[in-house]
């Protein structure tokens, strides 16, 4: 007997549990400093071109992809054609190891929320509150298992009744508290300065660089070359128009992409006296840098505990979105129900976590290259290595594995196909060059061959 698939009840289901994916610590926090560093407007204005065409692209391809097969990204490819099966096993391996340290991450957004709730905003930015956490086994362990705990009770209600049900609740939670945040931000005296960084292009500031961020940053917000779009177009149903959707998701993530920057850059610039630099790159800005802005501002503590619960929210939905990729390829490749393979990748993710926590404290000698630690070896492989590679060999799946014409008749099946021939001349001859520019800066970068 064929087990029963898991669908979304229909398009908003879908839009709202693919930009939770989405919308995650990536978006929230990396976005802005990528914002601040690479010329403010410019930036924005970059970003938002290639979200509605080189984002657009990957993401029909995927779901194209996902809904077609009717399976996840382990075996989706080889579905379609059984020579390209490896694409499907690069695509899960991201997940696998991504997963693990996003639990830790998580842990840290749960601690910082906590301490909001029963501390002073002073005692959280304090100097060693967040070196504190770090150098601790115990609560990065603690803390990881919470965060852990509460995806797989999620995922272990299902799509519909799980993923889809949180997400609806929680997306617009998150909107609601974003847009309040922003309000009381570009109150902030100075911050006017900070608003008009961010909104107006400066195209003395453009640089080559800030193509290849912008474009990196989009890998992240639009959770693309990682099987997670795969994996949620399957549980699309055939009437709901594909391309709509997309269109849906890629509106609701520049919404939010705005709003962090919108709720971080003025702030900052009014703390900072119009620093741009006071951005700093990684989890400096959101464990260090935001605690002292928001240590500075009248009722600190509701601010504070309303921003990283905020930020939880959208941890919680990316992270449901990893998981469910990885629970999703267990169940298409096993005879495992589904209550099981969601305990399973639980537990072992939760197991694998303990390295990138301990790689602070306990394991903090071990250094990869010289220069990586745990989390960021993992962090590195994956967004700087394997997605890139993954979303190049999309690309070429779709114009030699399956054919173009596969997709658009995908798409077709729901609707119209408004924007057919961009998707055709990306997929084809734009993507897959500017993919391979992404690896090869962010490997450079990487290693610090190069510097931005």
């Amino acid at each position: 007997m064929q087990k029963k698939r898991g669908t979304f009840s229909g398009g908003l289901g879908f839009v709202l549990a693919a930009a939770g994916s989405a919308v995650g610590l990536g978006n929230i926090w990396r976005f802005p400093y990528l914002a601040a560093m690479y010329g403010g407007g410019i930036f924005l204005l970059i970003y938002l071109i290639l979200v509605f065409t080189f984002g657009y692209t990957l993401m029909i391809a995927e779901n194209a992809i996902g809904r077609k097969s009717g399976k996840s990204s382990l075996t989706a490819f080889a579905s379609l054609n059984k020579k390209w099966g490896f694409v499907g096993i690069i695509a899960t391996i991201i997940p696998a190891i991504i997963l693990p340290y996003y639990n830790v991450i998580g842990g840290w957004v749960i601690r910082f929320f906590a301490a909001y709730l029963t501390s002073s905003a002073d005692v959280v930015a304090g100097e060693a509150f967040f070196s504190d956490m770090l150098a601790s086994p115990l609560t990065l362990i603690l803390t990881q298992t919470v965060f852990t705990g509460m995806i797989v009770v999620v995922l272990l209600n299902g799509v519909e009744k799980g993923i889809e049900r949180v997400s609806v609740v929680l997306m617009p939670i998150l909107v609601i508290l974003a847009i309040i945040i922003s309000v009381f931000s570009i109150s902030l005296d100075g911050a006017i300065e900070g608003v008009k960084y961010f909104f107006i292009p400066n195209f003395k500031d453009f640089k080559f660089t800030s193509i290849l961020a912008a474009m990196g940053q989009m890998f992240y917000s639009l959770s693309l070359a990682m099987g997670i779009m795969v994996a949620y177009g399957s549980y699309l149903p055939k009437n709901s128009s594909l391309e709509k959707n997309v269109g849906k998701i890629e509106l609701f993530d520049t919404l939010i992409a705005v709003i962090a920057g919108i709720m971080i850059i003025p702030a900052v610039f009014a703390f900072s006296g119009g620093n741009a630099d006071s951005l700093n790159k990684g989890p400096g800005l959101m464990f260090v840098t935001l605690p002292h802005v928001f240590a500075s501002m009248p009722v600190s503590r509701l601010v504070g505990a309303l921003f990283f619960f905020l930020v939880l929210a959208a941890a919680l939905t990316s992270a449901m979105s990893i998981m469910e990729t990885i629970v999703a390829c267990v169940c298409d490749s096993t005879k495992l129900s589904r209550t099981k393979a969601v305990l399973i990748v639980g537990i072992l993710s939760w197991l694998v976590s303990f390295l990138p926590a301990l790689g602070y404290n306990v394991l903090s000698g071990v250094k990869f290259f010289g220069r990586f630690d745990i989390l960021d070896m993992m962090d590195f492989v994956t967004n700087s290595v394997l997605m890139p590679i993954c979303a190049f060999l999309i690309c070429l799946f779709v114009v030699f594995g399956i054919g173009v014409k596969a997709i658009e008749d995908e798409v077709t099946v729901s609707g119209k196909f408004r924007r057919k021939k961009l998707f055709n001349v990306m997929i084809k001859f734009i993507a897959p060059v500017f993919i391979v520019a992404i690896l090869v800066f962010s490997i450079l970068e990487g290693f610090g061959v190069i510097t931005v």
